[in-house]
Order: structure tokens, then C-alpha cells, then sequence
């Protein structure tokens, strides 16, 4: 998968993905949030390569960024950034002893925490005291912590990260993503109570 932000950062695509930073940091003068969730309304807007390359871009401004793939049904991260995907999110989850298996890459300032080995339901995974805790425990290693989830669409975990972010972006795609299904994602943003920063909106 291509890294546009390190691989063409001359590219019109990269700079609107430091426009989109850029306007971050402004959402974030008045209302300061350290968690960020991506949602995507279905698998057509490839949300992890929107993420990856949105993580690069806020390293770049100088920033500590931790990267968590928490799809895992689907994840990606390890793949993009060419990490080890055997310890991860899924391991910290496992035990309150578990330690949190962040990988670094070779953007400085950006660190990843990978899926893991995929629980055997993963919406349970998520959903407890541990997950918050180890969000808790992100918090103190960076300025910025961007979640990768399963598409609205296909699985409940976007609601059940909402409640532990603080804010969240949904991820369209132009021409390929339907009115019906947006429109659901915002509203389940609504209804965990995660302040919607807006959307990213990627052409095909």
C-alpha cells in the first residue's frame, strides 16, 4: 500500500492531508482532545491508508503520535508499515499485566500498536475496563493517538471505541460511499457522545 506522505510529499494528496492536519490542530485550540477514532461507513474507503498517512503527517509537524489498529477483523497497519503483527493491542487486552507492545517506524515521532492475534470475539475484546486502561496508559506516551476500527457497517466496535475517544472523523470516499451508510456512522457517533470533528473525504 502506498505511503503517499513519505513516498510523494510533493503530491497534491499530501498536501491535503496536511491541510486536514492543519485544521485538526485548529479544532483543537478551544476543545484539546488527545484520541482520535477513524470511521469509515464501509470497507470501500480504505480507512487504514487514510489513517497511516494521516499518523505521518501529524509526526511530521513535530508531533508524538501513537497509531493503535484496533480492526481486528481486518487490520492493516502492520501491513503498511511493515511490522511484526504478533504481539499488539490484543495482547495489552489480554491481562491487566500485559505490557503494550509499541513498535516504532521510520517516520520519527510515529509509533505504531498493531492488532495482534485476533480474539475470538472481538467486540468483547474491546469492551471493558482494560481497553480504557491501556487508552489511559497511550495518553502518557504521546500527544496524539489516532484508532483504526471495522467499518461501521460490518461490526459494533466503532461504537464501543467511541466512548473511550475523544473525538472522531468519518471517512468517506467520493462516489463510492453510500448517503444511507454515512449518514448511520454519524448517527452512531451521536449516539456514543464523541464530539464529530467532520469528514475526510478521499477520492478513489
Amino acid at each position: 500500500m502506498n505511503l503517499i506522505t513519505l513516498n510523494n510529499p510533493l503530491s497534491v494528496a499530501s498536501e491535503a492531508y496536511r491541510s486536514l492536519r492543519t485544521n485538526l490542530f485548529f479544532s483543537g485550540l478551544e476543545q484539546p482532545f488527545k484520541t482520535l477514532l477513524l470511521v469509515a461507513p464501509s470497507s470501500v474507503e480504505h480507512k487504514g491508508i487514510a489513517l497511516a498517512n494521516l499518523a505521518v503527517v501529524l509526526a511530521q509537524a513535530d508531533r508524538r503520535v501513537i497509531a493503535v489498529d484496533a480492526d481486528f477483523r481486518s487490520p492493516e497497519l502492520h501491513t503498511i508499515f511493515g511490522l511484526a503483527n504478533d504481539r499488539g493491542l490484543s495482547s495489552a487486552l489480554a491481562s491487566d499485566r500485559a505490557a503494550i507492545n509499541l513498535q516504532s517506524t521510520s517516520v520519527a515521532n510515529l509509533s505504531i500498536l498493531t492488532s495482534g492475534p485476533a480474539p475470538a470475539v472481538p467486540s468483547d475484546a474491546l469492551y471493558g475496563k482494560r481497553m480504557a486502561a491501556v487508552s489511559e496508559a497511550l495518553k502518557q506516551q504521546a500527544e496524539l493517538i489516532l484508532f483504526n476500527c471495522p467499518p461501521t457497517d460490518q461490526a459494533s466496535d466503532a461504537g464501543i471505541l467511541a466512548t473511550i475517544c475523544d473525538v472522531a472523523m468519518i471517512v468517506v470516499c467520493n462516489g463510492r460511499t453510500r448517503r444511507e451508510a454515512a449518514q448511520a456512522a454519524r448517527e452512531l457517533m451521536t449516539r456514543a457522545h464523541t464530539r464529530l470533528l467532520g469528514a475526510m473525504l478521499l477520492n478513489d
